[in-house]
């Protein structure tokens, strides 16, 4: 599946990145993910559909203030998790419900 893009009112959701005009692991680092294989692994998973990631991004600055993500089960069901960086806990709120709904009806998904 290929990476969608999701405006959750005063946050922007894509995919993660790290190349020449966006690099989101600095502050994949401020967040605690130190794994440089982050974006490279969580591109791979959205290309077999294991996991599915975004970065919640400041829509002025495309900075990344958390990451939220759905991880399918074979049941039918998904799991929609994420982390945010400190004092940005409202927009991991914010992106929590607008991945919700696209889990359920973009992709036909009960959350659990």
């Amino acid at each position: 599946m290929e990476p969608v893009e999701i405006n959750a009112g005063s946050w922007y959701l894509r995919a993660l990145r790290a190349d020449d005009r966006i690099d989101d692991r600095p502050a994949l680092r401020a967040g605690g993910v130190t794994d440089p294989a982050h974006v490279s692994d969580r591109a791979a998973q959205w290309a077999d559909g294991t996991h599915l990631s975004w970065a919640v991004c400041e829509p002025t600055t495309a900075e990344l203030v958390a990451e939220i993500g759905v991880t399918p089960a074979a049941d039918g069901t998904a799991v929609v998790a994420g982390w945010a960086r400190p004092g940005f806990e409202e927009a991991l709120a914010t992106a929590r419900a607008a991945v919700t709904r696209f889990t359920e009806g973009a992709l036909d998904l009960r959350v659990r």
